[in-house]
């Protein structure tokens, strides 16, 4: 347990290393102001970088590790995850009856009937109709 928590704190330095690294051609006036970055500026920045990510990463390892081994011996009691129940089916009431075509034929009838008269009159403004044929729709579907 000791070597997880030198470890960890080992790392924390190393992030704060790393950090001190990507300032340090600012703060210490390395680094003209206005100005492109110098060689040692991109040099000090990326490894500084570089150590802080390297630093984070073994900071989150070690604190996962000591987050285990404090589980393990009992020292930190990890609540059981609640499993939420499966919401029951909802019950779709039944479809009404389904009328036959011949229903639907016959109440669908004046309809088709009277569309039909509507585009064979020739005494509008506009020319003549397109015509669907000689039988009735409804003829058509009672043939069926």
């Amino acid at each position: 347990m000791i070597r997880k928590f030198v470890g960890a704190v080992a790392s924390t330095l190393a992030v704060l290393a790393g950090l001190w690294l990507m300032i340090a051609p600012w703060a210490l006036g390395s680094q003209p102001e206005n100005r492109d970055w110098t060689d040692i500026t991109t040099s000090e920045f990326w490894t500084g970088l570089g150590v802080a990510v390297v630093g984070l990463a073994g900071a989150i390892s070690f604190a996962l590790a000591i987050y285990e081994e404090l589980v393990v011996r009992g020292a930190v009691v990890v609540k059981p995850r609640r499993v939420e129940p499966e919401p029951e089916p909802e019950i779709v009431p039944a479809a009404p009856p389904q009328a036959s075509s011949a229903e639907l034929a016959a109440l669908l009838a004046p309809l088709v009937e009277a569309l039909r008269e509507d585009m064979n009159r020739t005494d509008r403004a506009g020319g003549e109709h397109r015509q669907n044929g000689r039988t009735t729709l409804v003829g058509m579907e009672e043939n069926r």
